[in-house]
Formats: structure tokens, C-alpha cells, sequence
């Protein structure tokens, strides 16, 4: 279920349409420690667009993973995308039985939701009181297809984990930025200070924008690393892997690389960035409002110098993602490769964080 409260500890597992990613968090005082992490690819075909179409190819390498962080935890908790979910938050009046206020809820839903009622998983949870009427609340409502869920549960059940908990990613992100925003220091954010949270993915880039810590906007864009992939293949005659492999290793790429193919693509990518903050200052009925901070995540924010480059152009402050700046760490991880991933990472340290905590959060 989404949403659905903790009430066993759980491992963080982020798929991807290129890789999965486990990790494996536990308390420390007040804050948390990395006990495990591993991220293994995918073949393929195997997860598109987010969509498992091989749960068993996906359920392999999740045993793999299992067997690579050597954890004894056996819940897990997932994530859907934020494309394949319908999201609305709606003001209800407060209501004293669960029972009542869940099915006035489900037939408000039922206007939002293009589906049959029996192909969706639906969830909600109350945010607090409604800004407009303080007689009311607010209630975020989420909806995904059931298949989406099953997919998940029935790929991870075969790599040996059982679903506790199914997420959203965009919730995920939300929560794994509160290990972020610390690193800001003395410049710390203010209250109504904007932050986007971009998420820059294989085939697609997320950007999530949060006031006071909690997300307002997402908007997915068609645009991700895969481009950049594509690029290095058909000029240089690479194969998928070949290409692949070059990105992380531009070393090894023709000299003109640089100034051919990986600034432009960036400033492609910088473009749909802005692209993104246009509609969403459009969507809120002002183009005057400016972004105090940009966070970059997933496995193509890593790219050398994309994160000052942003800034540049932009004028934005902008941040290369790291939940675990501040954790501590146990000796079984190896800290240069945990740094280096983390950005990639943000949607499983999210994850992760549900086991201590009830409800949304």
C-alpha cells in the first residue's frame, strides 16, 4: 500500500530502467548510519520507463544484491514513479472515524482517477490545515495502477525481499533532501525559499520543487542520459556498452569529446531545466519568483562539472546531492564508492529512512 506505516525495519530499493539500487540504513543518536549499499545494472529492456517488463531478470539481480550487502533484513521498501501516478491534494473537513473520512476520501478520488476503482492503489495522508480555510484539511491523494505495484512486489519476492512499504519517488527525494539541506550551513534556506530537486535519470529527468521542505511541483521531462549515450555511439562507432562504459571513463574518449558532444549535451540538459522552472512559475501564476537552491541528483548529475555549469548558467546556487555527508558509516562500505554514487542514491536513502518513521515521513 502506498504510504503504508513501518512497523519493521526495511531495506531501501530503488529500480530503475538501468540499474537497482539496495541500501540499508539503521539509527545513530538522532541521525543514521550506512550499514550496506551495492547497485548492480540491468540488462536492457527489463525495466522501461519504470515499468518492470521482466520480473524475473529483475528479481535475479535483486537477489544478487541481497547477497552482495548481506543483509538480514527481509522487508523492503519501493517506489513508483512519479509518472505513473496520479496525484491531488484536496481539502476535507475533519472527520473523527477513520472509516468515514477513508471513504469520502475514495469517492472524492474517484473523479481524479481514469481508471476502474478496482485497477488503482489508492492512498492518502492528511498534510494539516488548509492555508485557505482553517476549518478544513488537507489531504494529499495518490493513485497508481495496481499492476505497477504487484510488478514490484512480485520482482522483489523472487530476489528473496517482501514488500513492506510502496512509495512515491518524488516522496522518497522529499525525504532523502532533509539529509541535504544541513550542508548548507549558516546560508541555509528560509521558510518559503524554492528548491529544486532534479533528478537526472537515464531516459528521464524529474524536477521536484520544495517549499519549506515539502514537495509542491513535478514535472518529468523526456530527457536523460541516454542521450549523451546515444551521442558517443553514433560518433564514434561504439556499441550500447561500449558507449556506456566511455561516459564513465571520458579519458579514454577522442580529445574532441569534450567540447563536441558533453558540453553540448549539457547545455541541452541546462535548457530543459529552465524549460521545467517555466512551467512551473507559469503553473503558479508568476514568472518573478526565482529558485534559492538546485539540487542535482541521479546517475547523470555525476558528470564532471555539470553541477558548476548549472550555476553558471542558471545563476542558481546548485548542489551535487549527497544524503550521507553527515552519517556515519560502517567499515564494511567503502566510503569513496559511496560518495561517488550518492547522488544516484537518493531515491533509495528516502526509502530507507521510512523504517523510522510512521505515516508520510
Amino acid at each position: 500500500m502506498l504510504f503504508k506505516k513501518k512497523n519493521k525495519l526495511m531495506i531501501g530499493v530503488d529500480i530503475s530502467s538501468t540499474s537497482i539500487k539496495m541500501l540499508e540504513l539503521s539509527r545513530s543518536g538522532s541521525g543514521y548510519r550506512v550499514e550496506s549499499y551495492a547497485v548492480e545494472p540491468l540488462l536492457e529492456g527489463a525495466v522501461n520507463e519504470k515499468t518492470i517488463r521482466d520480473e524475473q531478470m529483475v528479481g535475479r539481480v535483486v537477489a544478487k544484491l541481497k547477497q552482495r550487502t548481506r543483509t538480514k533484513l527481509s522487508h523492503a521498501a519501493v517506489a513508483v514513479a512519479g509518472s505513473a501516478v496520479i496525484s491531488k491534494i484536496i481539502d476535507v473537513q475533519p472527520m473523527d472515524d477513520e472509516d468515514e473520512l477513508e471513504a469520502y476520501i475514495e469517492s472524492e478520488a474517484e473523479q481524479y482517477i481514469p481508471f476502474a476503482r478496482e485497477e488503482v492503489a489508492l492512498d492518502y495522508y492528511l498534510i494539516g490545515p488548509s492555508p485557505s480555510n482553517p476549518d478544513m484539511y488537507q489531504v494529499y491523494l495518490a493513485a497508481c495502477k495496481q499492476d505497477d505495484v504487484d510488478a514490484r512486489t512480485d520482482a522483489l519476492k523472487l530476489g528473496g525481499l517482501q514488500v513492506q512499504d510502496v512509495d512515491l519517488e518524488s516522496l522518497a527525494i522529499e525525504r532523502a533532501f532533509r539529509m541535504v539541506a544541513p550542508q548548507l550551513g549558516n546560508t541555509g534556506l528560509a521558510e518559503d525559499d524554492l528548491v529544486a530537486v532534479v533528478d537526472i535519470g537515464h531516459t528521464n529527468m524529474t524536477i521536484n520543487v520544495l517549499r519549506g521542505g515539502q514537495i509542491i511541483y513535478t514535472r518529468d521531462q523526456a530527457f536523460g542520459g541516454a542521450q549523451l549515450t546515444q551521442e558517443i555511439m553514433r560518433t564514434y562507432g561504439m556499441s550500447h556498452s561500449e558507449a556506456g562504459l566511455a561516459k564513465k571513463q571520458p579519458a579514454n574518449l577522442p580529445a574532441d569529446y569534450e567540447s563536441e558532444i558533453l558540453l553540448p549535451f549539457m547545455d541541452s540538459l541546462i535548457q530543459q531545466i529552465q524549460r521545467s522552472f517555466q512551467y512551473f512559475y507559469a503553473s503558479n501564476g508568476s514568472s518573478s519568483n526565482e529558485m534559492s537552491l538546485l539540487v542535482i541528483a541521479g546517475g547523470t548529475a555525476c558528470l564532471p562539472g555539470l553541477a558548476d555549469l548549472i550555476q553558471e548558467k542558471l545563476g542558481t546556487r546548485t548542489l551535487l546531492a549527497n544524503p550521507f555527508a553527515n552519517m556515519q558509516v560502517s567499515n564494511k562500505v567503502n566510503l569513496a564508492n559511496l560518495t561517488n554514487d550518492a547522488p544516484a542514491l537518493m531515491i533509495a536513502c528516502g526509502l530507507a529512512m521510512r523504517s523510522f518513521e510512521d505515516g508520510k515521513y
